[in-house]
């Protein structure tokens, strides 16, 4: 399928995904486009993403960005999915290690220059394995920051160059938690000592009462994504 032709083919589905399920919605991404991956954080949407996705296409690729600054309960949350649902996620890493980073750009590169760190250990990995699929899965919301308001259930991804699905775009945190003690879905312990959103551990502190869902991310910076989508 050419750009042309995926461009159209958004065009036709965009008002009809809308208002269909996340379920719905991933059955037609897998069956449109073999050729997808899932992108998983092991935050609390993601997580749900992966229930679904192995009751329908358990077989789908889903990777994850191995940052090698991640939380100890970020990893076991990855060893306890892969052991509940016998299955393997993708690895993805970056070109350089740590220590590597330290070398060539100085120590703790996330607090000097964090948009560098983000995109060494997660832009340039990502666009990397992205190239090898037609489309992508992703959890993010509407709700969860306004640079992601606009999103829809499926786009073309202008900044990887393949088709994007968001399953849960309209879904609030509440429907992300409802669906998680439904279905018994395994998930970070993190989110339940004040941490709403989860990413590396030296860019995330805990969120109090009050604060906005994301205001643990990058505190202290202006910033407030890491890259991943426009």
């Amino acid at each position: 399928m050419n750009l042309f032709e995926k461009e159209a083919l958004i065009k036709q589905k965009e008002v009809e995904l809308e208002s269909a399920s996340p379920e719905d919605i991933l059955k037609y991404a897998v069956e449109t486009f073999p050729n997808i991956t899932f992108a998983c954080s092991f935050g609390a949407e993601d997580v749900v993403l992966v229930d679904m996705l192995q009751k329908i296409s358990p077989k789908t690729d889903i990777f994850y960005l191995n940052t090698d600054f991640h939380f100890t309960e970020t990893y076991e949350t990855r060893d306890r999915l892969e052991q509940h649902y016998n299955m393997k996620f993708v690895e993805v890493k970056p070109e350089i290690t740590p220590e590597e980073q330290a070398a060539q750009h100085g120590p703790e590169l996330w607090k000097s220059d964090p948009n560098a760190c983000c995109n060494i250990r997660k832009v340039t990995p990502l666009t990397q394995i992205l190239s090898k699929y037609e489309a992508w899965i992703t959890g993010i919301r509407r709700d969860q920051a306004p640079t992601r308001a606009n999103a829809k259930k499926i786009e073309y991804d202008t900044k990887f160059g393949l088709v994007k699905f968001n399953p849960i775009a309209h879904w609030t945190s509440d429907d992300v938690w409802n669906y998680i003690r439904a279905n018994n879905v395994i998930y970070n312990p993190l989110h339940d000592n004040n941490y709403p959103s989860i990413g590396c551990e030296y860019c995330t502190r805990q969120v109090m009462p009050g604060e906005d869902p994301r205001a643990g991310r990058w505190a202290g910076n202006e910033k407030t994504e890491c890259g991943l989508h426009k």
